[in-house]
Order: C-alpha cells, then structure tokens, then sequence
C-alpha cells in the first residue's frame, strides 16, 4: 500500500477524519500554518508542496507559473490565460470559483441548508436583516474549493461592490463530514459578506467562508488582508465596478463561498450537488431578478 492510498483510507474514516481535522487547537494550527506558508525559502517550499501532494491530487498544469518562492504562492497561484473561459450570457450567473458544488436550492422561511437535515438561519451567517428579507424565496447555492483547487475568486457578472462586511469567526474544517455534523458551521467561521448591485439594480452577495489553516481573505479592492487577528473596521463601505470575469480576491487556503440570489434567479440546469465546477462556467440564470 502507498503512503497515498493509506492516507486516503484514513480520510475516508469519518471518526477519525472529524478528530483529525477539527478536534485540534484549530486557531493556533491557522496561525501557525499561514505562517508557515509566508517563508520564503525554496526548501521550505518545496518540502511542503510535496508534503501537500501526499493529501491532494495538486495539478499546477494550468498554473501561470510553476516554480514558487513560498507555499502561500502556490495555494494563490493565477492561471494561464484563457485557462478559464467564461459565460458571456449577460443572463447567466459564472461560477466565481472552481469548485465542488454543495447544497443548493432555494431560500426557504430564512433559512438554506448546510448539509441533507441541517438547515441554518441566514440572519446568523449574513447578520443583515434588510439582506435576509431580500432573499426570501431567493436562491443560494454553495461552492467548496478544496486545498488543491485554483484559490482566486472572480465576479460572477458585471456590477459595482457596494459593502463588504467582515465577520470574524472560528476555522473549523468545511469538509463534507464536518458539514454534517457541526450544526451552523458556515455561522461559526470567520467570513466576507460582499454585496454587489447589479446592472438592474438587483442585489447579488457572495460569501466568501475561511477555514482550517491559512483562514485568511484577500479582496483586490481592500487594502487590508481579512484574516484571525483583523479586528476592524468591520463593515466596510464600497464603490468598486467589476466586470464578468474580473478577479476580486483570493483565499490562501481551500474553503467555500456561498452565492446568493434573488427571486426569480434559478441554478443553471446542468449544476448538481456534487458536480466540479469551474470559475467562469454558468452557475445560475437571472431569470426576472436580472
């Protein structure tokens, strides 16, 4: 057996997999880590991008670049151009990321789902009622980038970025196994509340939800890194145009953002729970919100 395939059948292990990865000083492991990943050393990089691969399947084929100066420029690698082509329907919501598409589906009584029997309330993740009210019977749906995925993040469609509103919070891991067993989780970690206006004057947010490790949020708009130790200004007032495609930001190691739309938006009908989706490729349809 490969040392590979022993630690997969060890992920695949629920118990031991939760105890691993969340039964851990999680904050000290997070700053230590993004630490870590800050050394410039071509040692130390090399030495834990191999450690990485043992627990990814990592490919840097479509990497701008492969040879990097820390690790924490490899997990914020850019692509080669035209890597990722993107939907140019004007109706058509992009994925803003590459991803496995999670649970998905419309808002209901306020709440959307974290897992199949673990509804949480969206007022507890977005901590506006004015957006909870807006997204009544809206529809949401949940990207998860693993560690080994492209780690920037782009603008679903064209629009300006009116607030952004940082909300600090725990790093529990966002795996699938923890998703079903650590109620609210997404309400618990720290995260982005970014609200954009449309074209049409309807509102599209993105949440951007940091995780084990690295934990940290960069947007190209901020100059500032949102990450454990930020403490504020913690609602942040915008006027930032962006086009269909731009990129807005970046996670420093793999996590998930959660799209939401409002009424009359519809999930593009090839998206599945449990599909890999790539940024630029169509997640969702305006429909009459457009």
């Amino acid at each position: 057996m490969t040392g590979r395939s022993l630690i997969e059948r060890i992920a695949q292990q629920e118990d031991l997999n939760f105890l691993l990865t969340n039964r851990i000083p999680r904050r000290w492991l997070t700053l230590f880590v993004g630490w870590l990943s800050r050394i410039e050393n071509p040692w130390v990089c090399a030495a834990c991008i191999a450690l990485w691969r043992l627990f990814s399947d990592l490919d840097l084929s479509d990497a701008k670049r492969t040879r990097f100066n820390s690790l924490r420029d490899c997990f914020t690698r850019e692509l080669k151009e035209g890597a990722r082509p993107i939907d140019t329907n004007p109706s058509v919501l992009a994925s803003p990321c590459d991803a496995l598409v999670g649970a998905c589906g419309r808002v209901t009584d306020g709440s959307v789902v974290q897992a199949k029997g673990f509804p949480y309330p969206l007022i507890d993740l977005l901590g506006d009622p004015e957006l909870v009210r807006y997204y009544r019977d809206g529809q949401h749906a949940t990207l998860r980038l693993t560690s080994s995925m492209y780690h920037r993040f782009h603008a679903p469609c064209d629009g300006r970025v009116e607030q952004v509103n940082y909300i600090s919070g725990d790093t529990w891991n966002v795996n699938p196994i923890a998703l079903r067993r650590v109620e609210n989780l997404f309400c618990k970690n720290e995260r982005a509340v970014i609200r954009c206006r449309l074209p049409s004057g309807a509102l599209l947010t993105l949440v951007p939800v940091a995780a084990i490790l690295v934990a940290s949020i960069r947007l190209r708009f901020l100059d500032v890194r949102l990450h454990l130790r930020y403490r504020g200004p913690n609602l942040i007032p915008c006027d930032v145009p962006v086009l269909k495609g731009e990129e807005m930001g970046w996670f420093e190691h793999g996590s998930t953002i959660i799209v939401f739309a409002p009424h009359g938006a519809g999930l593009s009908p090839t998206i599945r729970e449990g599909d890999r989706i790539k940024m630029g490729q169509a997640l969702m349809d305006l429909g009459t919100s457009g």
